[in-house]
């Protein structure tokens, strides 16, 4: 009999009960697909890297490495492995495609994976390893044949294999470019007997087969010991780099950072609303079956099986809820999480298996736990007493005269704002829960809006104004002297700069050399205002000023690798930057007598001859691209955290509004009895539902303000955004809440066209 009377409580409740198990499955599966998306990515991470042996260290030296080096480190103590590595950006014939061509000796140190083709054979004199995304995205097949020409020399071979590669998880040629493009830029791999037949022979004995620039070390060591016990090895002070510093493991690891903090935010909130609207609901129908349940007790039914009957309705909920929100977790993990979808546009991965992290099972197990409990706890109060008092209705509790109930100001306002300040201080806890959903409501809004905003003002600063050129030349830094770079300058009208590596502290950054006479380069200060750099000292990125606690005017001490000089410069200012760099000018870094080499050359030409100090070019609208693919899955983000946002706001509002139309029922028919109209009625419950929408938006403004920002400082340090938020953000957030509200408001206002006024009365008070 009680499974028939389970039915249809909750039939009877359906509103109610389709809304909390919406809530319910809402809350869990945001929660459990953002949880769902950062320990996919970090499982599936730790597969490749594990599976191809990525490095943990990897040391430079623009000379070179023999064999006699690579000895040297093997015999390291706390070195496990080590291999020779080169890397360089090669033209592909007859394009204008690049390609990192990669060498490796030891393939169990920086490797690859094979998704296709033959296994890598690293005595092939023929084979090329292309990466499979990059062969996806031009058409190359098994058996094609590429040629690839790095300044005088050209690679020619067949396509054997397909792969993957760790150190190209994220393949981007530089750090201007956002997000990769595989249809210019990808990786290959070769042999080393295929790059020493592709050597010339007098450029083998010059060099002394030391053409290996960088060697890759796996080691447990801490990087100052690894750096001191490798100085000692190789004699001499080289620029070491952590696998936290190379881009393959930084920016991945970043974006499980990323996925760790939006998951500790956005799916909180939406799980806490979900669980509080939850709560505040059951009670609510408890207390309206109180005498539904005063007639069980009095027809002998024990204490324990009401319980049980009614503590299985908040189970049946919870458990529909949770079912549901698995569900819709996986689909959201999934969309994240797949080769075509946002996470795979960026990070080239094999495998995109979806993994559960082991506290999300406890907390569904102990949310549904909690809300049985909750079902228990609120029938329990209403068994208290004989089957006569459980008999009674239930009765808000009686309120007492306030203080501001007896002032002149209170008794000169209206009859319905006089209603709905009473309803609001008797219902305390239905009116904290629709103010918390206004608030979650205009938080997601203001968040999603005003990323978006943030984005744009970023873009519109570094890409449309600070970058003033069409086209970035790259030239051979090692071959070229320093006329010839300035009379390249000259010839296309351009700026030039010249790169170094430097060592601040144990770390390693970058040294920017300007020379900027035809405004093709600007630089932004951290306000985001275009400046024009001064001769008076060095700027720095705003993440080296944050990191290292400096300022303008401070003094700062670096030093170059592949050498013994340090220098000492003055902050002349701080910038915000896409790399963590020191900026100065020409003219300074002659007077603090830096040496540097041109390698690159801004212009807005776009014929570009061809010269032998020409290693490629890259256009200032490949770049556009690169970010605009960034933004592209950007908005989709934005566009599905405000259709959550509306969900909520509808569902949670929906959800209360019956639960306070149920309690004012008795007190809507008694107005209806004294002569008021339907639309006045609807007009009260509107009207309290604007109130709370417009303090819940005032305090909802700044709480999204906030948490965008602490959002920027989390997920997006790395592009030194600043918050920037457009009068449509303020406009669309304001009026999309007001009007979910208003709709939800109306929808609720229409029921009390169907108050039965003579059973509503009749009943004790």
């Amino acid at each position: 009999m009680l499974l028939k009377k389970l039915l249809r409580t909750l039939w009877h409740y359906k509103a109610q009960f389709i809304s909390m198990v919406i809530m319910i499955a809402l809350g869990v599966g945001v929660f459990l697909g953002f949880n769902i998306e950062w320990y996919s990515l970090e499982k599936n991470l730790t597969e490749i890297y594990t599976a191809t042996g990525f490095a943990d260290y990897r040391i430079y030296n623009e000379k070179g490495f023999t064999e006699k080096d690579i000895a040297a480190i093997l015999d390291m103590d706390g070195v496990e492995d080590a291999t020779r590595f080169l890397s360089v950006n090669t033209t592909v014939k007859d394009d204008t495609d690049v390609l990192a061509l990669t060498v490796c000796e030891n393939t169990a140190v920086s490797g690859v994976l094979v998704t296709d083709g033959e296994a890598y054979a690293p005595d092939d004199p023929n084979g090329i390893w292309l990466s499979d995304s990059y062969a996806k995205a031009n058409g190359v097949k098994l058996g094609d044949e590429l040629t690839l020409t790095y300044k005088t020399v050209a690679v020619k071979g067949t396509v054997r294999g397909l792969v993957k590669a760790s150190e190209y998880l994220i393949c981007l040629p530089d750090e201007t470019q956002m997000m990769p493009d595989y249809t210019s830029y990808g990786f290959a791999y070769i042999s080393p007997v295929m790059l020493e037949n592709a050597i010339p022979l007098v450029f083998r004995m010059i060099m002394g087969n030391s053409f290996y620039y960088q060697i890759n070390v796996k080691s447990s060591l801490s990087k100052e010991n690894f750096v001191a016990a490798a100085d000692r090895a190789l004699g001499k002070t080289l620029l070491v780099l952590s696998k936290a510093e190379t881009i393959s493991w930084a920016k991945a690891q970043g974006e499980v950072e990323e996925g760790k903090t939006m998951g500790s935010i956005l799916p909180v909130l939406f799980l806490v609303i979900a669980i509080l609207t939850m709560v505040t609901t059951m009670h609510r129908i408890t207390a309206s079956e109180k005498t539904q349940i005063g007639t069980l007790k009095a027809l002998g039914f024990r204490d324990k099986r009401i319980l049980r009957h009614y503590s299985a309705c908040a189970l049946i909920i919870g458990l529909m809820g949770s079912v549901l929100g698995v569900g819709i977790g996986y689909l959201l993990g999934w969309y994240i999480m797949n080769p075509d979808g946002a996470m795979g546009t960026y990070i080239d991965m094999p495998s995109w298996k979806l993994y559960v992290p082991w506290f999300c099972w406890l907390v569904l197990i102990l949310i549904n736990v909690f809300l049985t409990v909750i079902g228990f706890l609120s029938v329990k109060k209403m068994l208290e007493g004989t089957a006569a008092d459980a008999l009674r209705p239930y009765t808000p509790k009686r309120m007492k005269h306030l203080f501001l109930e007896e002032t002149k100001q209170f008794k000169e306002l209206s009859f319905g704002t006089k209603w709905n300040l009473r309803d609001c201080l008797r219902h305390k806890s239905r009116t904290c829960m629709t103010l918390l959903g206004i608030i979650g409501c205009m938080v997601l809004l203001v968040g999603g809006l005003g990323m978006q905003d943030t984005a744009n003002a970023f873009v519109d600063v570094f890409f449309d104004q600070a970058n003033n050129y069409a086209v970035k030349i790259n030239l051979d830094a090692e071959n070229v002297k320093y006329e010839d770079a300035v009379s390249l300058a000259e010839q296309y009208e351009g700026d030039w700069a010249a790169q170094r590596s430097v060592q601040i502290g144990d770390r390693g950054f970058g040294l920017e050399i300007y020379s900027i006479t035809h405004d093709r380069v600007r630089f932004a200060d951290e306000n985001m205002h275009l400046i024009s750099l001064g001769d008076r000292g060095a700027y720095i990125s705003s993440r080296i000023a944050k990191e290292f606690s400096l300022r303008a005017g401070d003094t700062l001490t670096f030093s170059p690798y592949g050498g013994d000089e340090t220098y000492t410069v003055t902050v002349a200012g701080v910038l915000r930057s896409l790399s963590e760099s020191v900026v100065m000018t020409q003219a300074y870094a002659d007077t603090v007598g830096i040496d540097y080499t041109v390698s690159s050359i801004f212009t807005d030409r776009t014929e570009i001859a061809a010269n032998r100090y020409i290693l490629n070019t890259q256009t200032k609208q490949a770049v556009m691209d690169s970010f605009n693919t960034f933004m592209e899955l950007m908005n989709t983000m934005i566009y599905l955290l405000v259709l959550a946002a509306v969900i909520l706001g509808i569902v949670v509002l929906y959800n209360l509004g019956v639960m306070s139309y149920t309690e004012r029922y008795r007190e809507m028919a008694t107005l209806k009895v004294v002569g008021f109209k339907n639309s006045r009625i609807g007009r009260l419950l509107i009207g309290q539902n604007i109130w709370l929408s417009v303090l819940g938006i005032l305090i909802g403004l700044p709480a999204g303000i906030g948490v965008l920002k602490y959002l920027l400082d989390a997920l997006a340090s790395e592009y030194e955004m600043k918050l920037a938020l457009g009068p449509a953000t303020y406009l669309v957030s304001i009026l999309l809440t007001f009007l979910v509200s208003l709709f939800v408001g109306l929808m609720v206002a229409r029921k009390n066209r169907n108050i039965d006024m003579v059973a509503a009365l009749k009943t004790e008070e």
